[in-house]
Formats: structure tokens, sequence, C-alpha cells
């Protein structure tokens, strides 16, 4: 699904190869059906308006060996956050020169390993990452991770990561100090920022910072954008080529000609990519006065929707039984745990006629949801994954 700029109204995409390969099977259990096609198209999409900024795709939003092995073929960089990311994207067919260890918390092991791979790229934010990394990747490339306090994402990600202005300045010349090639910033605007002027923000925020750098005497080659490229999920967005030309636009406003820019597109690559089938197991009320039903999904947030929290994240559903009356519902998951509720601050209209064993599919579902699916928590199975 997908929002072109300027359009009244959010328009999806049609989905024939999902669609129909999902009518035509039975399922088990939940399962994430992905159109790696898709994720080519997405691809081929976002890389013509991001012109000279490479990408390098956000593992964590799907690792699927499927897309990893097509985004290799296809010249895509990566963005790894764990030796185990790294190790996929090998196996994947990339090269390590085209593997960036974009996790600003790394074990001493795993900086070691990576690098005795050949990674030589690698984030920080804090000076004991550095002399982490100067001791076990000496002489490796590193970019500073700036935090971003100023937000206008569905979910932002301030706090937990990046350093502020000073020290980012500090960071550079402590790189420097301990051997290290300190070659830009960092930075990450916020999961899913619906428009690309939702990035002004930020980026009036943080070019000062590049500024002052360069003026301080740091040859700065490198700008890593981050994320937050968006998903449809029922609100329109712009199409992803206008997205990424206006939001390279916009980054070469305010910080000049950027030698080098890399772009980490995780959601926006994969999202609209999947499908997540799964069934009603249960509709109730409360008590005759209860004016919402609830409905009990075989899937929650414990087997792959854990970006409902807070509900950011508002997942699209289909039912067979869409066009008959609505009604308003509390969406939850299967689970013997009170925090397994999807939707109850906002309550789902879904069809009054909705019952146990009825199929729901889940759009737009191929980001974040079989990396977020536990293991086997109550029993139930962790999230299947299908990818045609």
């Amino acid at each position: 699904m997908i929002a072109p700029a300027g359009a009244s109204a959010p328009v999806r995409v049609p989905t024939p190869k999902l669609d129909d390969w999902v009518a035509s099977q039975t399922f088990e259990r939940p399962t994430l059906v992905i159109d790696v096609d898709r994720v080519e198209a997405q691809y081929r999409a976002l890389s013509e308006g991001l012109g000279k900024a490479s990408i390098h795709y956000a593992v964590k939003a799907n690792p699927a060996p499927e897309i990893l092995e097509r985004l290799a073929k296809l010249g895509s960089h990566f963005d790894a956050a764990s030796r185990g990311e790294v190790q996929m994207c090998l196996d994947a067919g990339a090269t390590p020169d085209i593997i960036s260890f974009g996790n600003t918390i790394k074990r001493a092991t795993d900086i070691a390993w990576a690098h005795a791979k050949g990674i030589t790229l690698f984030a920080a934010d804090a000076p004991e990452e550095l002399d982490k990394i100067a001791e076990h990747a000496p002489g490796a490339s590193v970019y500073i991770r700036l935090i971003v306090e100023t937000s206008e994402a569905d979910w932002p990600l301030t706090r937990k990561f990046g350093c502020d202005k000073d020290m980012a300045l500090e960071m550079l010349d402590y790189a420097k100090s301990v051997g290290l090639d300190p070659v830009g910033l960092s930075f990450h605007v916020g999961s899913q920022t619906r428009r690309a002027e939702m990035w002004v923000p930020t980026l009036e925020q943080l070019s000062g910072i590049w500024s002052r750098a360069r003026e301080a005497g740091h040859d700065l080659t490198l700008l890593n954008i981050g994320g937050g490229f968006p998903a449809f999920y029922g609100e329109e967005i712009q199409a992803p080529t206008d997205y990424a030309a206006r939001v390279v636009a916009l980054v070469r406003d305010y910080f000049g000609d950027v030698p080098r820019i890399m772009a980490e597109p995780g959601r926006g690559m994969v999202a609209e990519a999947g499908v997540i089938v799964s069934e009603v197991m249960l509709v109730s009320r409360k008590s005759d006065r209860d004016v919402h039903r609830w409905v009990y999904l075989s899937i929650g947030r414990f087997s792959g929707l854990a970006e409902t929290e807070g509900e950011a994240i508002r997942y699209q559903f289909e039912t067979d039984r869409d066009g008959d009356a609505t009604g308003p519902c509390i969406v939850a998951g299967p689970s013997c745990d009170s925090a397994d509720v999807l939707y109850e601050k906002r309550p789902m209209q879904l069809p009054l006629t909705l019952q146990s064993g009825d199929r729901v599919l889940i759009r737009n579902t191929g980001a974040y949801t079989s990396t977020y699916s536990s293991v086997s928590f109550n029993g139930f199975p962790p999230l299947d994954v299908v990818v045609i």
C-alpha cells in the first residue's frame, strides 16, 4: 500500500502475486509471506530518488536470506547491527567493503571478528566504544552518531543512541588520537517519518555540528542519514522515489555538498512486500453493556507484532467479511499475558460478523515482525516466514 504525494486519500498498491499465492494456501500457524520482487521494486524506486547516495539496507528489518541475496545482486550495501547480521550479509554474497557495522553498542570480540572478516566501517557514540574499535580494529574508519532531540517521526529514536554536539566534536578528536579515521557523522530521524518535510527540524538541529566539525579541521566525507523511510499503514505517505529525492535535496540544502551520503532504509524497503496470515481465535465481550468487542488473533505482540507498542504502528487488517457492517474492537494476541493487547486506545473497526476461525490478513508487515517474534512464548510457535 502506498499513497502518492499530494493524494487526497491513501491508495493501496495492488499485490496480486502475494494475494493469489496466499489465497491458494492453507496455514496452520501465523505466517509472514514476502514477495521478494516487491522488495526489488522498492529498492529500485528508492535508488532512483537517492541518486548518488548509497543504500545500506538495515538488515534488522528483515534478514530473510532470499531478501539479502536479492539485494546483494542488485548492488545494495548493508547496515549490520551484530556479528550475526554481518555473517548473514557475507553468506548472501556481500563483500566486507559494503557492510557497515552500524550498532554503537558492540562486544569487543565481535569488533575483532568483524575486522578479521574485512569490515572497516564502524559506528560509535561513546569514547569507550572508540577504545574498543581502536584496540580490535586498528586504523578502521568510524562515524560518530549524533543524538536526535527533535523528531516528527511516528516512532522517534531519541535518548538511547547518539551524543550531543559538543561531545561529537570531542569524539572526532579522540578517534584521531587513538589511531582511527573519523570519516563522518550519522543520525536517525526516527522510524516512519511519513513526509520528507518532516526531516527539516532534525536537519536544522544537526547541520551546524557538521559545519563546526569541518571548521575545526576534520575532513568529513561521509554523512549517514539513517532510516526513517516510511511504509503505508493507513496514513498518507509520499511515493518512494519522490520521497527519497526530496530527502536528498533537503540534506544538500542544510549540509552542502557532502561527498558521500549513506541511507539505511529498512521498513521503507520491505514492509509493503509482506503480509501476515493469521486467524481469529475468539470474539467476546466483557459484559452485556460493553460497547467494544474483544477480538483475539492467533498472533500478538510476542509473536511478531511488537511494534503495536504504544499503538504507534497501525497495521491494516483485511478479512473475508469486509463489506459487512463494522463496529469498534479491542484487538489482542493469544498469549496469557495482559500486555498482549495490540489496539485499545484507538479501537479498530472490524466486521460485526467476525468469528473464530476467520482468516485475517495483516498488510504491510514485511518489516520488524519476523525479527521481533519470540522463540516460543507460552508455547505458541514463532512466526513462520515464506518468501515467494
